[in-house]
């Protein structure tokens, strides 16, 4: 399994995404029932969100990353991909 940080940057202010929002968090509710999404939200200084997905490899999150409601509303006008290895702290230790 890897992890990786996903960084959104919007192209559209909160209000615009509100729209779609509910299909956008219902999305990462079955996510996270499938123990795919780690941790979500935004960062609250910049029109951004940050996620941490667990998946199988690079294409099983892409394919997660197609589908997102904010993609396919054309709501997301850069994304940054990175693979992190956790080794330490209290998240780490509960999912050992």
């Amino acid at each position: 399994m890897s992890v990786f940080v996903v960084e959104f940057e919007y192209n559209v202010g909160r209000d615009e995404r509100e729209r779609v929002h509910a299909d956008h968090a219902a999305y990462l509710k079955s996510l996270t029932d499938q123990g795919v999404l780690l941790a979500g939200g935004p960062l609250p200084e910049e029109n951004t969100g940050l996620l941490v997905y667990a998946t199988e490899d690079r294409t099983a999150l892409d394919a997660i990353l197609t589908e997102e409601p904010y993609a396919k509303a054309g709501f997301i006008a850069a994304t940054r991909v990175r693979e992190w290895r956790p080794g330490k702290g209290c998240w780490v230790a509960a999912r050992s």
